[in-house]
């Protein structure tokens, strides 16, 4: 590792929507989509970062299309959940075919699939250098993957929460349809929430900021951009308390 390669973060979090993972594709998983971004957690794992994940599940199923649509919300839920442990499990298969030990972990038991969730168990996966991906969201209903994210960053120590997305931060509008959308460098949750920027869900948000976690909202298209903002280069919007 050359000294450019350099981080001074040891755990971090790792979370993207499942529409990432798409591609070009309007649904489903983009195999090709998949691999590239097994290779940019590969170039953080190599840099010796612990890494935790949190994918999705939009590009199957989301839950509160399914209640908008008239199905029961608990019951949409749950299939946005199990829509999530699929995309976890194909992320799995692209880090172990780079040869990065991974290990799911779902917060709805499933023992033949993958491994319930233990906290004590997955922060030694994580000493032992194998990627976590936390599947099934928090486990309830009426709670987002951007919540099980920041829960999950916070029970596992994480010294950051990275958020994948398609642009490479914040803006004070939506850059797509504004050319003249000013970036965040910096901004508080505070701000966030009042400003009703839609980076993450409003319970997500209090939970980072009542434990100081920093966000960093990047886009996960850019390649190389994931190990690029871990040694301290890239573009990006900071989140702090």
């Amino acid at each position: 590792m050359s000294d450019s390669d350099q981080t001074t973060f040891k755990r971090v979090m790792l979370k993207i929507s499942g529409e990432a993972l798409m591609g070009d594709q309007g649904f489903g998983l983009h195999p090709p989509t998949v691999e590239r971004i097994a290779q940019e957690v590969k170039s953080v794992h190599d840099m010796g970062v612990e890494i935790c994940m949190v994918i999705g599940g939009g590009n199957i199923f989301r839950g509160l299309q399914g209640s908008a649509q008239g199905m029961e919300r608990t019951t949409a839920d749950y299939m946005g959940m199990l829509a999530t442990v699929m995309n976890a499990l194909a992320m799995q298969s692209a880090l172990e075919a780079v040869g990065v030990f991974t290990r799911v972990i779902s917060a709805i038991p499933m023992d033949q699939v993958c491994e319930p969730y233990i906290r004590r168990r997955a922060v030694r996966h994580l000493e032992k250098k194998r990627v976590c991906i936390f599947a099934a969201g928090t486990g309830n209903p009426y709670f987002t993957t951007d919540t099980a994210a920041a829960l999950r960053a916070t029970e596992m120590g994480c010294e950051a929460i990275f958020m994948g997305k398609q642009v490479d931060g914040i803006y004070d509008s939506d850059p797509k349809k504004n050319a003249q959308a000013k970036r965040f460098e910096r901004i508080s949750y505070d701000e966030v929430l009042a400003k009703n920027l839609k980076v993450m869900d409003a319970s997500a948000i209090a939970l980072c900021r009542d434990n100081k976690m920093p966000l960093i909202v990047f886009s996960l298209d850019e390649p190389g951009g994931f190990k690029g903002i871990l040694a301290g280069k890239g573009t990006y919007t900071t989140v702090h308390g």
